[in-house]
């Protein structure tokens, strides 16, 4: 087994293991308090804030017990499940849905076999709880149809811009959402998370962070 060097965005070295996987943490649930997550009872991530996501942390491939907590509470989680992570992954795993029904939604941020360096790579997931089936758009251009609760597109490329990012309920011209000043640069690949509520509080938001797949290496 070699260990291999690689660098995130801003040239930090990751040091992969062939067997590993990376994987983050998402609190995208609306109505949860901040959490606490522990993978294999031991504390990973501490005071997880709605919207919040972590940095990758490395694991060995295998099958792990998360279990997510209110802060501060370390007696009654309010998720128990066990997930496999498969050597050479890069996951986001999202804490998501309503309280009374939490869940985990693993979303592999895949690099692809093939890619063109002057081109943007982007994907969408939809995880909000009351938000109806959608369109979305990217300078007025549609590109992904039909996205309904807990979807989550493959990657689409586009040329890099400066996106305004318009949501629509599918098959309409009603938009229930816009976003300004997107900027995604070449050779990188994107999530465009929907997060929150439709027509209450928290709102409607879209959380668009770097992908792991742009700088980790295996």
């Amino acid at each position: 087994m070699f260990d291999l060097p690689s660098f995130d965005e801003n040239g930090v070295k990751f040091r992969t293991i062939n067997d590993q996987s990376y994987i983050r943490i998402l609190h995208a649930s609306p109505n949860a308090p901040n959490v606490d997550v522990y993978i294999n009872n031991e504390p990973k991530a501490k005071n997880i804030t709605y919207k919040e996501f972590t940095e990758y942390m490395p694991l060995n491939s295998g099958t792990y017990n998360l279990k997510v907590f209110p802060t501060g509470n370390t007696t009654t989680p309010v998720i128990n499940e066990n997930l496999f992570f498969p050597p050479k992954g890069i996951y986001t795993i999202a804490i998501y849905g309503l309280l009374e029904d939490i869940g985990l939604m693993p979303i592999l941020d895949k690099r692809l076999d093939y890619t063109n360096p002057t081109k943007v790579y982007v994907k969408v997931i939809h995880l909000s709880p009351n938000t109806p089936t959608i369109d979305v758009y990217f300078n007025d251009q549609i590109a992904f149809r039909n996205i309904s609760y807990e979807n989550i597109t493959q990657y689409l490329s586009i040329p890099p811009n400066n996106y305004t990012i318009d949501l629509k309920l599918a098959g309409t011209n009603k938009t229930i959402l816009t976003v300004p000043n997107a900027n995604l640069t070449p050779n990188r690949y994107y999530s465009v998370y929907l997060v929150g509520f439709a027509n209450r509080d928290p709102g409607l938001q879209l959380l668009i962070p770097l992908d792991g797949n742009s700088y980790i290496k295996f």
